[in-house]
């Protein structure tokens, strides 16, 4: 399966998602215009990358510094295809970074773990620049 990147822009994330090395990357911000439309193709090949995979441990790592309320139900989405994934037991560590100051960012994450807790789930503070 190919990988998929697809460049940030102002209001997009980063996505580098290199199923050769079971390895997940999204960056940057997230407002798109239209989430839906920018997310579904993302999490379409999420799925059948996932639906590949039997016994095999993925890492995703969310670097984002600012999403917004329909970002959030198309993440809500991508780790609700994770979870499927482990619930067919591969293994996902899901790695969440946010601003140490960013108390938002912070707690989805944790809201995350908390309805996911199939997922191994990392929280990374960074600090502000």
């Amino acid at each position: 399966m190919d990988n998929l990147y697809i460049a940030p822009t102002p209001s997009s994330p980063e996505v580098d998602f290199r199923f050769d090395q079971h390895q997940l990357h999204l960056r940057g911000e997230s407002y798109p215009e239209n989430a839906a439309a920018f997310y579904g193709e993302v999490i379409a090949q999420l799925k059948t990358y996932l639906a590949q995979q039997d016994g095999r441990a993925i890492a995703v790592h969310i670097a984002l510094a600012y999403f917004n309320s329909s970002s959030t139900k198309m993440l809500f989405n991508l780790i609700e295809a994770l979870d499927d994934a482990v619930e067919a037991g591969n293994q996902v560590a899901l790695h969440w970074y946010h601003d140490a100051e960013d108390d938002t960012i912070l707690e989805f994450g944790e809201e995350l773990r908390d309805d996911f807790p199939a997922i191994a789930f990392t929280s990374h503070p960074v600090e502000s620049a």
